[in-house]
């Protein structure tokens, strides 16, 4: 079974930095896309950044300049570097996951719990 774990988030101050990671467990025969997502109070859930098996990256608007997707293949990890943060940045954090759990097995969506990420001023 295919887990996602996420770490790091908390509060920090308008303008700071902070950082959040993943980590994949269980069977993952291939990863396609892996990345983040987030979610504010009373907003649906959006886009802040994926990365697929290409290294291609896709940025959310609002986060592009200032978040930075990495990924080890090796510890099957990715974490999101999030610099210049606002307001609005505060959201809880999901990772996610697109990937077959066997190479047979149709591709899958697979998200974390969440981390809460809070920015005050």
């Amino acid at each position: 079974q295919v887990q996602l774990v996420e770490s790091g988030g908390g509060l920090v101050q308008a303008g700071g930095s902070l950082s959040v990671s993943c980590a994949v467990s269980g069977s993952t025969a291939s990863i396609k896309t892996i990345g983040w997502y987030r979610q504010a109070p009373g907003k649906q859930r959006e886009l802040v950044v994926t990365i697929s098996s290409d290294t291609n990256t896709n940025y959310g608007d609002s986060v592009k300049g200032r978040f930075t997707i990495s990924r080890d293949n090796a510890k099957n990890t990715v974490s999101l570097q999030m610099n210049s943060l606002k307001l609005e940045d505060t959201a809880v954090y999901y990772c996610y996951l697109k990937a077959r759990s066997r190479w047979y097995d149709p591709e899958a969506d697979y998200w974390g719990q969440g981390t809460q990420v809070t920015v005050s001023s």
